[in-house]
C-alpha cells in the first residue's frame, strides 16, 4: 500500500464545492473528478500504476494530486505531476 493512500485516509477532508471547469489539473482537479473520467483515469494509471485501483483511492477523492504529493513525494514527484498535467491537456475540454 503506498504512504500517500494511508495518509489520505488519515485525514477528514469535507466536500469542496462543485465547479466548471474547462481542463484538468494536477493542482486543481479532484482526485475523484480524474476518477470519474476514463480517459483522465488511464493517464493516472499510466503515470502513477495502481493508484487507481488501490482499494482505499476514494478516500482521497477530495484531494488534488498536488495536495497528495506531500504524502507520497517518491511517487508522485513534480517530473510525474508534470507528466500527467501533460498528458491530461491533450484530453477534450470539460463542460
Amino acid at each position: 500500500m503506498k504512504n500517500w493512500m494511508i495518509a489520505a485516509a488519515l485525514i477528514a477532508m469535507s466536500p469542496m464545492p462543485a465547479f466548471a471547469q474547462t481542463a484538468y489539473s494536477t493542482a486543481s482537479t479532484e482526485l475523484g473528478t480524474l476518477l470519474d473520467d476514463p480517459a483522465a483515469k488511464a493517464v493516472l494509471e499510466k503515470h502513477v500504476p495502481g493508484m487507481t485501483t488501490n482499494d482505499q483511492v476514494d478516500m482521497a477523492r477530495a484531494m488534488t494530486l498536488k495536495d497528495i504529493q506531500q504524502y507520497s513525494p517518491d511517487d508522485i514527484t513534480d517530473k510525474v505531476l508534470a507528466a500527467i498535467d501533460a498528458d491530461l491537456a491533450k484530453l477534450p475540454a470539460k463542460k
